[in-house]
């Protein structure tokens, strides 16, 4: 069975940097064995109703701007697949999760900066799906949860987003010298992570430290990825730092896989 895994994308520019993150990210597609399909949430991609995507050939959407134009030059055509995504509609009907099916939405940069450092061939089939930050943590855990049975097909579930999201406190000089209070919010999620403790994280929001600036009310929406992915795997519950690095002071570069 494989297992679930939340990846921060960070910014749109490590779809073109070389460095300890973007090769982190190649060695691990490389490492797990070959998915069946893919499964991916992604922070970019809001909606009020789950979304589910059925689309032939996926176009590349370019949802940010003032970045090296080379960013705007990359494509990533993966494929979908229909067999996959009437699986993921038959487990919410069952699990009475409502949906809506997306035939025409490209990939946005949360799905495809991640899905081409794992995969650059983009030789996988894709189901790119919504993420809704309205709902409460454990109903967005439930959705993942619902789509576990897919991890023994062989279907690779991620969520794609950030733990540490704030953009407007971002600095962009990048020193090297990380804030202490994004250090301590990501220590106490690891700590709760790793004990699955399901009653603290979806309380993340009043008990872990400086959660107001890491996961501010306008940002949630890249924290709620890891929900989805942690959910997955709720028949195992077992979670892996695999990584984490930072970018701009607070922006984290983080892995985690679960089960």
């Amino acid at each position: 069975m494989l297992p679930s895994f939340f990846i921060a994308h960070g910014a749109p520019l490590i779809a073109v940097e070389n460095n300890e993150y973007t090769q982190f990210i190649n060695q691990l597609g490389q490492s797990l064995p070959r998915p069946k399909a893919i499964i991916l949430f992604s922070a970019h991609w809001e909606s009020r109703t789950q979304k589910v995507s059925e689309v032939d050939t996926y176009d590349t959407i370019y949802d940010f701007g003032g970045f090296d134009p080379a960013l705007y030059t990359i494509k990533y055509p993966a494929k979908g697949d229909q067999q996959i995504s009437q699986e993921i509609k038959d487990l919410f009907t069952a699990n009475g999760v409502p949906f809506e099916v997306e035939s025409k939405r490209g990939l946005d940069h949360g799905a495809w900066v991640v899905l081409r450092l794992l995969y650059p061939e983009a030789d996988i089939p894709v189901i790119a799906m919504s993420v809704n930050q309205q709902l409460s943590p454990a109903e967005q855990y439930k959705i993942g949860k619902s789509l576990s049975a897919l991890r023994e097909k062989d279907v690779l579930i991620i969520g794609s987003g950030g733990t540490v999201h704030n953009l407007r406190i971002l600095d962009w000089a990048d020193n090297g010298k990380i804030q202490q209070w994004s250090l301590e919010f990501d220590d106490w999620l690891a700590h709760h992570l790793h004990n699955w403790d399901i009653d603290a994280v979806f309380e993340y929001g009043t008990l872990a430290p400086n959660a107001e600036i890491a996961v501010p009310p306008y940002g949630k929406e890249h924290f709620i990825p890891l929900l989805y992915a942690m959910g997955a795997a709720d028949i195992s519950r077992k979670a892996k730092l695999l990584h984490r690095s930072y970018r701009y002071g607070t922006l984290s570069h983080s892995v985690w896989q679960f089960g």
